[in-house]
């Protein structure tokens, strides 16, 4: 029951509030065709690879990614995942929904838009932090390891 409610927890306020907050501060927006393909190709990415990631963190890892500043809203993983989407970078789920926001953000045209991205960019990237050491507790040197040779967020460059 913990893990569906983690669940609706993150799709809530990942897939949906975070969203229309970003809609509802950008006012009276226009849009073309092009931003609607640019936001169905990016959400599309996005949202794939952050349920990859999930799927792959709950079957192989045994566990879920709900850990939110350090407080469990669902039973941790086992393991350390390098392999799948974590192959990619270390925060694929955090990546894919970043790119689900840029498409948001593209189709919105909005600096307000910009700045709700900007913010929770912000908060993530603490959230990251507190959690890679964490997770350097709890795997010690094959964490290190990896995060030698995987990309934190954008494979190839961070």
């Amino acid at each position: 029951m913990r893990d569906f409610f983690g669940y609706i927890i993150g799709l809530v306020l990942f897939i949906i509030l975070i969203p229309w907050i970003m809609w509802k501060a950008s006012g009276d927006f226009g849009f073309g065709t092009g931003h609607v393909i640019v936001l169905i190709v990016l959400a599309a990415a996005g949202i794939v690879l952050s349920l990859w990631s999930i799927v792959h963190m709950k079957n192989v890892g045994k566990g879920n990614p709900m850990d939110a500043f350090n407080h469990e809203v669902a039973p941790r993983t086992s393991q350390l995942m390098t392999d799948g989407p974590y192959k990619i970078c270390r925060n694929p789920m955090l990546l894919g929904v970043f790119l689900y926001y840029l498409g948001v953000v593209i189709f919105l045209h909005s600096w307000q838009a910009v700045v709700i991205f900007a913010a929770y960019i912000a908060i993530m990237m603490v959230q990251v932090s507190r959690e890679e050491k964490r997770l350097e507790e709890d795997f010690g040197e094959a964490y290190r390891e990896y995060k030698k040779n995987t990309r934190k967020l954008i494979p190839f460059i961070w």
